[in-house]
């Protein structure tokens, strides 16, 4: 049996990083023929030296942690064209949501001990990457709001709490867009740029998103009254953006924003920089072990 040398990365500040009992888990890799290298990471700094540190010993890394775990080790994955798995212990856990990832953390560790691939894509923009999504205006105040403290008291449902109080303080701006050849100008309260399907605790960027379409989708939310944007929630729960009237949809390969003053991004839950902004997106960037090697998407 050949062995499949990995690299185990545990963020224990995750929501369930410290709790959560993966021994099991481990013997069934290790009985599966895989060879690890177990660490603990508590920053994105970490986890990006001890991959860059271990990367010609392995083929596989696997991030124990959330969303921004796993964005935090996007660059050292592509770079040296690692395979990446997951262990949802996140609050929000979107990209495993995106990649058809059990819940139960034991068969999540049957899925990476069959070692099923796909090739997946990744956002960029300014030096970053990210897997879901990134956000200027309200959704960078709901990741504000997201103290660990309020995501391990209230979990999903964390994300509610948050929109309110972000919403309350969030004022709307002006943004000049390029979507590839086509120009738009929109006075927003929310631009959201997705890679991926899934963001936010399970919303979804776009009902026909994958993550391995090749193309980046936006939507830019008008200014309105907390009680209409109640009113649309379940369609932006649902990825239907485009049927919500005065709401700027577009899909494109490069996505240039440019704001009347700087206004923070945050990409997959992390501050990742300010406009003005490029996303561009990387077909193929990176392996990733998955529980179907092709994205089911339903409608």
């Amino acid at each position: 049996m050949n062995k499949i040398k990995a690299l185990l990365i545990i963020n224990p500040k995750s929501r369930m990083g410290a709790e959560a009992d993966i021994t099991e888990g481990i013997q069934l890799l290790e009985t599966a023929g895989f060879e690890l290298i177990k660490a603990e990471s508590k920053s994105a700094k970490d986890t990006s030296t001890l991959i860059d540190q271990h990367h010609n010993d392995i083929e596989m890394v696997i991030i124990g942690g959330g969303d921004g775990s796993i964005n935090s080790a996007a660059d050292a994955i592509y770079r040296h064209q690692l395979t990446l798995a997951i262990l949802p212990l996140g609050t929000a856990n979107d990209l495993a949501r995106t990649l058809g990832l059990p819940k139960d953390l034991l068969e999540v560790f049957q899925v990476i001990a069959a070692n099923k691939h796909r090739k997946i894509n990744l956002g960029s923009f300014n030096g970053h990457y990210f897997f879901n999504a990134a956000n200027i205006g309200l959704g960078t105040g709901v990741t504000r709001q997201l103290t660990p403290d309020i995501k391990k008291r209230w979990g999903v449902f964390s994300y509610l709490y948050a929109a309110f109080m972000a919403f309350k303080s969030n004022r709307p701006f002006r943004a000049t867009i390029a979507v590839d050849d086509k120009q738009y100008c929109v006075k927003s309260i929310q631009l959201a740029i997705g890679n991926g399907r899934f963001y936010g605790g399970g919303n979804i960027i776009h009902e026909d998103a994958t993550i391995e379409d090749g193309v980046l989708k936006l939507y830019s939310l008008p200014p309105q009254p907390m009680w209409e944007l109640l009113m649309t929630a379940p369609w932006l729960r649902a990825g239907k953006q485009r049927q919500l009237k005065h709401t700027l949809t577009a899909t494109g390969r490069r996505i240039e924003i440019r704001t009347h003053s700087h206004r923070e991004i945050y990409a997959d839950g992390e501050l990742a920089g300010k406009t003005p902004v490029v996303f561009e997106v990387i077909p193929q960037a990176i392996n990733v072990v998955c529980a179907e090697p092709e994205p089911t998407i339903s409608k």
